[in-house]
């Protein structure tokens, strides 16, 4: 189960079968009028959606909702009286981060159900879910691998050794890239969430006209900066409105989303061959997870880069790069599988490191 923003999921994963069924549904239109999330909206909407999702999956993957539970010896087991014990093994759930009163919905549905079925119980890192995304695939890239992490949230570069064996090698060190690409959209008159809408505007823009500097690409290092990005793209319409005594039209519009997506990119993909280079040879794969890995130029420049170094890059089929539980249901598998489970407490961080996991069995960091 993902809950962790305005996304509510529910996913059924199954070991020999793989994925058996996921369902997502969006609030994009329940916060479109606000500009943005508004956290209390968020959580109320997930508490409505949830349990109906549950048994919409249930069905999708032709397993039925026990009328009763209790102890048994595993899935279509049998509880008190001879009623159907848990339809599944376990339950996975996104501990955070992410809005605390949402992740809290999702949390305290799963932990719940685990609790009623007598079956283990997992929270998962949500950026663990993101990272480990493109294992779902049928060709999927062996560790270790380099995974560029950039959504609404969160830039990163993580060097991905294995399950819980994760280091960060470069992050943003303020706006994350889908936040850039939100927030220069409203300025466009975007309606929310606009990063996917400032992409399509930029098809029908020309290159040239707005020019936009590649933040921190003037210095070493992996880490990122799109909020002077951002005040760049603020700056540069006042100067056209001033200039043409007008607000932009149409065109201009669609020129300034060019110009403002080519130096996201081509930051994004320069940080990343920086990080193939000083890799060594370390790495055949290049993963691209999150939101904005679904951009088509990031994909076809990121391409052609890692084409000419003899690496290979992989995505989530773009259903899969924003926010689900697939991904969520494949990481807490694996960690349920190697014999990791969470107690009863109901677990949701707001704030959570992915420094501080651990892989199954070993001791976390703190």
């Amino acid at each position: 189960m993902e809950s962790s923003c305005d996304e509510t999921a529910v996913a059924i994963y199954a070991s020999d079968r793989g994925l058996l069924a996921h369902r997502v549904y969006t609030q994009a239109d329940l916060h479109e009028i606000w500009g943005g999330v508004v956290p209390e909206l968020a959580s109320r909407d997930h508490v409505r959606r949830v349990t109906p999702m549950i048994r919409q999956v249930l069905a999708d993957a032709g397993l039925a909702v026990p009328p009763r539970a209790g102890p048994g010896p595993g899935p279509g087991g049998r509880g008190p009286g001879g009623a159907p014990r848990s339809p599944v093994d376990g339950v996975a759930y996104t501990a955070g981060p992410g809005l605390v009163g949402a992740l809290l919905v999702g949390a305290a549905v799963a932990r719940g159900l685990a609790y009623a079925w007598g079956v283990p119980a997992v929270g998962v890192h949500h950026l663990e879910g993101h990272l480990l995304a493109p294992l779902l695939e049928v060709d999927p890239p062996a560790f270790p691998y380099l995974a560029l992490l950039v959504s609404g949230g969160h830039t990163m570069l993580v060097d991905v050794e294995g399950l819980g064996r994760y280091r960060v090698l470069g992050e943003s060190l303020d706006d994350a890239a889908g936040e850039a690409f939100d927030k220069t959209a409203k300025l466009l008159g975007l309606a929310y969430p606009g990063g996917a809408k400032l992409a399509r505007l930029a098809e029908s823009g020309r290159e040239g006209r707005f020019e936009f500097p590649r933040p921190m690409l003037d210095r070493p290092g992996l880490d990122f900066s799109f909020s002077g990005l951002k005040t760049a793209a603020l700056v540069a319409i006042a100067g056209s409105e001033r200039e043409n005594g007008r607000p932009l039209d149409e065109q201009g519009r669609a020129d300034l989303a060019r110009g403002f997506e080519l130096a996201v990119v081509d930051t994004l993909v320069a940080k990343t061959v920086r990080a193939l280079d000083a890799g060594a040879g370390r790495y055949r794969s290049v993963v691209v997870a999150g939101g904005v890995g679904a951009n088509r130029r990031l994909r076809e420049r990121l391409a052609a880069a890692a084409r000419a170094r003899g690496v290979e890059v992989h995505y989530p089929r773009p259903e899969f790069c924003t926010d689900n539980a697939a991904m969520i249901a494949f990481a807490g598998h694996a960690r349920l599988a190697a014999g990791e489970t969470t107690d009863l407490r109901v677990l949701a961080r707001a704030r959570w490191p992915i420094e501080e996991l651990a892989p199954p069995g070993a001791t976390p960091s703190q």
